[in-house]
């Protein structure tokens, strides 16, 4: 009886299709635990940086030098950084044509951004989809299992004149190891997805915030120029 209830034997003597699950399940668990950790490091590094950068940036420092010491460094920029290499860059290249009104400078400056707020975005969301899957599908995967084992278990328990419960034990363990197992790789990804969220929503604001702000900014400097060079006009 103890050998027959063994946690190893009974996924060793399972059906080839419940195995399969189990395999799959395991296969999903670890993938996700790598993701956790992936994400964990990644949105803490994010968040960090955003928070070096802004009081970098309200120090007062020359945005221009602050623009030249970013793309002086090796390697692309991310976070806040991408968008206000991506806001500066866009109007220093207006500024520098000398073309269209402060609105008109603004806004194409404030579209670039945009482009580079949803491809940041879209970096901190990597992964979340597949938890946000894992966390769905593992209890339906896990029950197909169990629901298979426990099929088989009383087919073969039609099959004997006398059934005992030790003859179909195994079997109804087997298949309940199935749905443990799923649940064992959904809770997890549902908790860090949950969490994951919270914190890409958090950081997306943050960088909203920010390029509203670096715009006003941006508008009052465009707003300035197109005033004295009508002055001079004059």
């Amino acid at each position: 009886m103890e050998s027959g209830l063994n946690f190893i034997d009974l996924i060793l003597e399972a059906s080839i299709l419940v195995q399969l699950v189990m395999l799959t399940l395991v296969g999903m668990s670890v993938a996700s635990w790598a993701i956790i950790f992936q994400r964990r490091s990644i949105l803490a590094q994010s968040l960090a940086d955003a928070k070096k950068f802004e009081q970098k940036f309200w120090s007062g420092m020359d945005l221009g030098k602050l623009y030249n010491e970013i793309t002086a460094r090796a390697g692309s920029s991310s976070g806040l950084e991408a968008l206000f290499v991506s806001g500066f860059k866009e109007f220093a290249r207006h500024k520098k044509q000398n073309t269209g009104s402060a609105s008109m400078i603004i806004e194409g400056t404030h579209r670039s951004m945009r482009v580079a707020l949803s491809r940041e975005v879209e970096k901190v969301e990597s992964g979340l989809s597949f938890l946000a899957t894992v966390g769905s599908i593992s209890p339906y995967i896990g029950l197909f299992g169990t629901v298979w084992g426990i099929m088989n278990a009383f087919i073969a328990l039609g099959e004997v004149k006398q059934a005992t419960l030790q003859m179909v034990a195994p079997g109804i363990a087997e298949a309940l190891i199935a749905t443990a197992m799923g649940l064992f790789a959904a809770i997890p990804a549902v908790m860090a997805y949950n969490r994951f969220a919270k914190n890409v929503e958090k950081l997306e604001s943050n960088y909203i915030n920010f390029m509203e702000e670096f715009a006003n900014i941006l508008h009052r400097q465009a707003a300035s120029l197109t005033e004295a060079k009508q002055n001079v006009s004059a």
